[in-house]
């Protein structure tokens, strides 16, 4: 069972949070709360269980950062951050460090392709936050090298995300070296049922927060379809490359597709780089890093890393394959429209994906605009369920195909 709670409709002043910390949001640029830090802040600086749904790119990190470090100043404990990527986790602690630092508060990221033994170092200076992945963090578990029997204020963040990459078992057995009695805040950018179990199995009485109904499509984002024969995607999007001129990330279904487009793009004469989940840490923070900085104008993606990519005033996301997972769409397109910035998505769908289409278009509750491309010929889309019959012609055992007429 949760509980709804109203809070004062005011800047940061208004919420509870501690002079220094008030000072580090400005230092950081934070003037003006967002709507999820707006409601989840004052809740979890009293202390109460947090259950938050909302879309990605709405300052989810400092609604539970705030009042993590808030609370540990004030407490003995430690804190817990699980997120599902390195690069979410890399992102996380850039917001944490800098709340940390304005009242002493140490932390700690412990993530796959890193170092162990710089990682060792690092906790055996005693640090009060943990953000980590739930694989790493089992091994240090396993290793003795780090014990989780003083965390006192737990975060699952995108726990959804968590769950689709089969992290369920590791989160299980993670909680199990968490004391019962903490404060636990749980950050979603939608409601699976796997959620809700969680939700009853290891909070108490949560205060949801639901800025946008789950699967709801960023605010500030429009979107548009093109549909596309497999042979012309790539002209399109050499067109579209050329239209749009700001920065740019394109997702890909996979990574050597996310290599392929890559290449294709340096072909084309713009500068890219590739982030997934073949290649080093160090060259994927060094892509995100030129991303953010301008080096590289676009960046080609994968679903595996879409969610730590929190870059602001990308101009546009170009879906160059649709995602496997209906959900990840909107995942993909919050990477653009951030903070309140507008924004804008571009996705190719092949004449035969009209059912993944209609899908997305289910979950996010709004219809998508078909475009046509003036100098690229325009496809249509075919019926995904029964492109064509089959019929054994009688007495010949022979099979013929009936082609249904492909529509709109």
């Amino acid at each position: 069972m949760t509980q709804k709670i109203n809070v004062p409709n005011s800047g940061f002043d208004g919420l509870g949070i501690a002079p220094n910390l008030i000072q580090a949001l400005d230092q950081m640029k934070f003037y003006t709360p967002t709507p999820i830090q707006r409601q989840a802040i004052p809740i979890a600086i009293e202390g109460k269980d947090v259950l938050g749904i909302a879309q990605t790119g709405t300052g989810k990190t400092a609604a539970f950062g705030v009042p993590m470090v808030q609370h540990l100043a004030q407490k003995k404990g430690r804190g817990l951050v699980l997120v599902p990527t390195r690069e979410l986790a890399i992102q996380v602690e850039e917001v944490i460090q800098k709340l940390g630092r304005a009242i002493g508060i140490r932390s700690v990221v412990l993530i796959g392709g890193s170092s162990m033994f710089n990682q060792i170092q690092n906790l055996r200076k005693n640090p009060r936050i943990i953000i980590a992945t739930p694989g790493r963090l089992i091994d240090h578990i396993t290793q003795k090298n780090v014990h989780l029997n003083e965390v006192s204020i737990l975060v699952l963040d995108e726990a959804d995300r968590m769950l689709d990459m089969g992290f369920q078992p590791q989160i299980d057995r993670i909680l199990k070296f968490v004391p019962k009695e903490r404060q636990t805040m749980l950050f979603s950018a939608t409601m699976p049922q796997e959620i809700v179990r969680i939700t009853s199995q290891h909070m108490k009485l949560p205060v949801a927060v639901e800025i946008a109904p789950s699967g709801t499509a960023a605010k500030h984002v429009s979107q548009e379809v093109y549909i596309v024969n497999p042979e012309a995607k790539k002209d399109l999007l050499h067109k579209l490359l050329g239209q749009y001129h700001g920065t740019i990330l394109i997702f890909s279904r996979t990574k050597n597709g996310a290599r392929k487009v890559t290449r294709m793009i340096r072909g084309m004469g713009h500068n890219a780089a590739e982030i997934h989940s073949d290649i080093s840490l160090a060259q994927r923070r060094a892509a995100l890093d030129g991303f953010k900085s301008g080096k590289h104008r676009i960046l080609v993606a994968t679903d595996i890393v879409s969610r730590g990519i929190d870059v602001i005033g990308i101009q546009l996301v170009i879906n160059y394959d649709l995602p496997d997972d209906t959900e990840n769409y909107v995942h993909r397109i919050g990477r653009t429209g951030r903070a309140g910035h507008a924004g804008h998505a571009i996705s190719f769908a092949m004449p035969d994906q009209k059912n993944e289409v209609q899908s997305i278009e289910k979950l996010i509750r709004t219809a998508i605009p078909i475009s046509e491309h003036p100098e690229v010929p325009p496809a249509r889309f075919h019926d995904a369920a029964a492109k064509f019959t089959l019929r054994f012609s009688p007495g010949r055992g022979r099979r013929q195909i009936r082609h249904r007429r492909p529509f709109r």
